[in-house]
């Protein structure tokens, strides 16, 4: 495979339709989540952490319209639907393994760098407005900038 520029990323290109299949952070979850076999709607939710059922339900649509999961409905009463990963999911456990080992290995170092950033970018923004000129006061009694 090259590396020269407009070979790798094309629009077309399988390793950008890869990322955005899985670039959303729920994608990922969802998928990590159904690595230990068939769960509810409802369990995904509590070992997801934080996402809504509505995004859940989004979610799994988007990942069943990429064949990476599949609905299960059981005539029951009451109804039981599961999802699991198909075939085409399950090769995406040992890439998620090894990207969840990144951020388990780098993820206080990465929290380090943004909070230093947006420290700087405070800081920044503090000083643009100290340099920016006050006009006098306006008939209305407040200061406008200039």
């Amino acid at each position: 495979m090259s590396l020269r520029p407009g070979i790798v990323f094309l629009a077309d290109c399988p390793a950008l339709l890869a990322m955005e299949i899985i670039a959303s952070k729920w994608s990922m979850v969802t998928l990590f989540a159904l690595t230990d076999g068939p769960l509810r709607h409802g369990e995904l939710v509590e070992l997801s952490g934080g996402i809504s059922r509505k995004v859940l339900t989004q979610t799994l649509r988007r990942l069943q319209a990429n064949g990476l999961v599949e609905r299960h409905a059981y005539a029951e009463a009451p109804p039981r639907v599961e999802y699991a990963l198909t075939d085409l999911g399950r090769t995406l456990e040992e890439p998620i393994r090894m990207l969840t080992a990144w951020a388990r290995e780098n993820g206080e170092a990465v929290v380090t760098f943004r909070e230093a950033a947006e420290a700087a970018e405070a800081a920044r923004a503090v000083e643009a407005d100290r340099a920016t000129p006050v006009k006098s006061p306006r008939a209305d009694g407040n200061p406008s900038r200039v």
